[in-house]
């Protein structure tokens, strides 16, 4: 069963993200919130975690993971862009938005989407997401909270916890989480695509960058 961590939403504890880092750095599964609704993570490298993903949303392997970041420069880190992608997508983070693109030699191998070699990457603007991801020093591998025969995620941790909260081993719960998954642009190929719209706005995507 899953711990359930009450963390205040703009002061997070530090002991509760210490015990946090150190349950992700074990192998645990978490979920937890961000700007666009709940999501599930694990940390880098941890495949079993990714399996246990893959179970609970009943994923096939064309699936993006994404690569959850602090910033700017450790999203860089793991794909590769153009200067064209590089100014779109640093004007649209921190937000509402999962890019997909060709991932560099740093990204996990495991995470990456077979066929195409991409991964998908995004810089949230929640406060203890990214409380989180800076006490880890590197990104969380995510994939958004939305269980099998549903169109909508997961947006309150109670809510998850009665859901699948035997299936994890952390749930989050600070009381403010988006209610809309992101907004997922593939910027990885010649033409711009818009894989789901979301909360984020697509319209700086909808013609060519």
């Amino acid at each position: 069963m899953a711990r359930y961590f009450d963390i205040h939403p703009q002061d997070p504890q530090p002991r509760a993200i210490t015990q946090l880092v150190d349950l992700l750095r074990s192998g645990g599964l978490i979920a937890y919130p961000t700007d666009s609704s709940f999501a599930l993570g694990c940390a880098l490298g941890n495949r079993e975690g990714l399996d246990r993903i893959r179970a609970i949303r009943e994923l096939d392997s064309k699936h993006h993971f994404t690569l959850v970041c602090s910033n700017f420069a450790q999203l860089g880190k793991y794909v590769e862009m153009n200067n064209d992608v590089f100014r779109a997508v640093k004007a649209a983070t921190p937000g509402q938005y999962t890019f997909i693109l060709k991932a560099s030699r740093e990204a996990p191998k495991a995470m990456l989407q077979p066929k195409t070699k991409t991964v998908g990457v995004r810089i949230p603007r929640h406060n203890v997401t990214l409380a989180l991801l800076q006490a880890m020093g590197e990104p969380i591998s995510s994939s958004t909270l939305i269980l099998p025969g549903s169109q909508t995620p997961l947006t309150e941790g109670w809510v998850v916890n009665d859901e699948i909260g035997t299936e994890l081993d952390a749930v989050i719960d600070c009381g403010e989480c988006g209610i809309e998954a992101t907004t997922v642009v593939d910027l990885s190929g010649d033409e711009v695509t818009i894989l789901r719209y979301g909360a984020g706005d697509p319209t700086p995507f909808e013609s060519d960058v």
